[in-house]
């Protein structure tokens, strides 16, 4: 049976939340994610495009709206896009690990957000050998995938 973290990636739509001017845009994430087949949409308000796509400011301008989200950006931004995805009705949110605070667990936990953090996005969406495949398989390894 899928693990709550490996559920998340059944999704078809994802907004993946950066911002550049802090740390690079989660670039393997966004792109492991249309390798997957996924429909993925850049958000990060201090840049115009990633990767050629356009980049939206905001989860509110992403046209048809996505199903889940995936969050890397500082931890002090957290609790503001889990705040974004819950008046927008998004259920599912993804936080890079060490992104996550107190505020934004409890905020998602009032809303009824599930949840995921603690690890990286990537070892999910990257399939083959990888660094992050090792990240991978100590993670099914010691029960925490």
């Amino acid at each position: 049976m899928p693990s709550n973290h490996e559920l998340f990636w059944s999704a078809e739509r994802f907004a993946v939340v950066g911002n550049r001017e802090a740390r690079t845009f989660p670039i393997l994430t966004f792109r492991g994610l249309k390798n997957l087949g996924k429909t993925a949409i850049p958000v990060d308000p201090s840049q115009a495009q990633v990767d050629g796509e356009t980049a939206y400011d905001d989860l509110a301008s992403i046209p048809g709206g996505v199903e889940a989200v995936v969050l890397e950006v500082p931890p002090e931004e957290t609790a503001g896009w889990i705040q974004q995805a819950a008046e927008l009705g998004v259920k599912d949110v993804w936080v890079h690990m060490k992104r996550e605070t107190p505020e934004a667990i409890a905020l998602a936990e009032e809303k009824g957000i599930n949840l995921r953090t603690g690890t990286c996005a990537v070892m999910y969406v990257t399939p083959g050998f990888t660094f992050h495949s090792i990240h991978r398989g100590l993670r099914k390894l010691s029960g925490n995938y």
